[in-house]
């Protein structure tokens, strides 16, 4: 297992682990993250499409020229902006490069990155990679899966169950790469003081379900529990790369923005 990580006394500590798992020598997973204070965070993982030339490296990419550019940034424009107009960047990378060398065409792959700055957490998605939101023992899923099977869930033509076992499951109807805009889900949602969020790349959930995966981030830190969410995923066999960030958000106010303008709004009229 390879891993990056950082467990401080900062108001978000958190951890972020990728393994090849169990059966593939390759890893097309990648994670990072930039710590802009110790109140804004900012955490990515990625997962090279597999059987495309070039997985590893766009997955790779994706990460690197988010982050970088997210750094490079103005703060003016708000991490909402900064990391969507990253994202964007990272697709441009990936498309461009991918013209230029002939061995690298077509590849793409997911990103799913999380800015959380304060009491706010803002997100961008694409692909099927996830980030859950982990709150008063309920493991909520903020990410839209953009597969097949996901799409057909959603219009009703095959069940929950089903759609989880369905053969294109993994065939991505999204990516970064593919094309020279990519189509980018952007999320906000107030974060509250003992929120955990967890983002993973498919060869995690499609192993351990989603009160596994609850059960394993509540269980410890979030270093330890990265390692043991990956150790329970190759116990099983995991067939794909796994990868898992774990984000705690601690020393927040547990009002949010929403919350304050409208109590100001209330005194003012």
């Amino acid at each position: 297992m390879s891993a990056e990580k950082l467990i401080s006394d900062q108001a978000l500590p958190f951890a972020l682990l990728t393994d090849a798992g169990t059966k593939r020598a390759d890893n097309e997973d990648a994670c990072g993250s930039h710590v802009e204070s110790a109140t804004h965070l900012v955490v990515a993982v990625a997962d090279g499409v597999s059987g495309e030339e070039g997985g590893e490296i766009a997955s790779r990419t994706a990460i690197d020229v988010t982050l970088r550019a997210y750094r490079e940034s103005p703060v003016s424009w708000g991490p909402a902006k900064r990391l969507f107009r990253a994202a964007q960047d990272a697709n441009i990378e990936i498309h461009d490069r991918a013209l230029v060398v002939t061995e690298l065409r077509g590849m793409s792959t997911t990103l799913t990155a999380v800015a959380v700055d304060g009491a706010t957490a803002h997100a961008v998605h694409v692909g099927d990679s996830r980030l859950y939101l982990i709150r008063d023992g309920r493991c909520l899923q903020k990410t839209k899966d953009h597969t097949v099977a996901a799409r057909r869930r959603r219009i009703g033509v095959v069940s929950a169950e089903r759609a989880r076992n369905h053969p294109e499951r993994s065939t991505l109807t999204r990516s970064l790469g593919r094309e020279l805009i990519a189509a980018i889900d952007r999320i906000t949602f107030a974060v509250l003081e003992g929120d955990i969020l967890l983002l993973c790349s498919d060869g995690l959930y499609n192993v351990l379900s989603d009160e596994e995966l609850l059960e394993g981030a509540l269980r410890s830190e979030s270093s330890s529990a990265c390692q043991d969410l990956i150790r329970a995923a190759n116990a099983r066999g995991a067939p794909d790369n796994v990868t898992v960030a774990i984000v705690h958000v601690k020393g927040v106010s547990s009002v949010g923005p929403a919350t304050r303008w409208r109590g100001l709004l209330r005194r003012w009229g």
